[in-house]
């Protein structure tokens, strides 16, 4: 039973190392991805917008066959969900976070309202990009104050480049004023699989409330992952194993 997961914003396929060793064979073929631009070669005309993104995946995700459980953080959630609600892609189950973000009602926080500003936005990343000549990039900044291990934090301020902070303001760019308002019509429980809504209390980009009212509106199960911020697979990653595992013992 393969798990495919799928990562976000400013991340690479290595974020789900330490969930993927701890998983084991309830994993199975476990095989994390990486999105254009992100640790991965941008094809020439690749818009990076979020339908861009979302139908690349579709179709790397209908290549694979078979059933499928299909995990997906940040951005990567977004993708998630748009497959298998929007794109029809058959899954034995998906579990994604901050499904707050998807929420009707969802105000994108400060720095995604920085990247949506043209000129704003590339000065920023621009700035972000020269950070790295010092001791300590922003990136990895970032991701130790919301409790990453310190070789992750530093692992994706490495991956970073022009490339992904292109492929970042063009996907957010695509979202105003929020992912519902493309997407929304239908984000609704899909037709295929079971669904996990991850719920880290720490997140600061998340909100429990709005998540658990997605979470009604797509037939999806709850869990909490206490004490826990927005990168929870970095923070503890065999936790973050067992939430998952425990969700996929429960399918039939």
């Amino acid at each position: 039973m393969p798990a495919i997961f799928v990562h976000g914003v400013p991340e690479t396929s290595a974020l789900w190392n330490g969930v993927r060793a701890h998983l084991g064979s309830a994993g199975g073929d476990a095989v994390a991805v990486d999105l254009s631009g992100f640790g991965a070669e941008r094809p020439a005309g690749f818009t990076s917008t979020k339908d861009a993104y979302a139908a690349w995946l579709a179709e790397a995700l209908q290549g694979i066959g078979g059933p499928i459980d299909l995990v997906g953080h940040d951005w990567g959630a977004g993708l998630v969900l748009r497959a298998v609600t929007g794109l029809g892609v058959p899954v034995r189950s998906w579990a994604v976070d901050v499904a707050a973000v998807f929420h009707p009602d969802y105000v994108w926080h400060d720095i995604a309202q920085v990247w949506q500003t043209p000129g704003v936005g590339e000065k920023r990343m621009a700035e972000t990009r020269l950070a790295r000549r010092g001791d300590r990039g922003e990136i990895a900044a970032m991701l130790l104050r919301a409790g990453a291990p310190e070789a992750d934090a530093e692992a994706m301020q490495a991956a970073y480049d022009e490339t992904m902070g292109e492929c970042i303001l063009a996907l957010y760019r695509s979202a105003v004023p929020n992912p519902f308002a493309d997407w929304g019509a239908q984000l609704v429980a899909p037709t295929s699989g079971a669904g996990l809504v991850l719920q880290a209390t720490a997140d600061e980009f998340d909100d429990e409330a709005a998540s658990t009212e997605m979470a009604t509106r797509l037939g999806a199960r709850t869990e909490r992952l206490d004490g826990l911020g927005h990168w929870w697979m970095l923070q503890d990653p065999a936790a973050a194993a067992t939430a998952l595992t425990r969700f996929w013992a429960t399918l039939t």
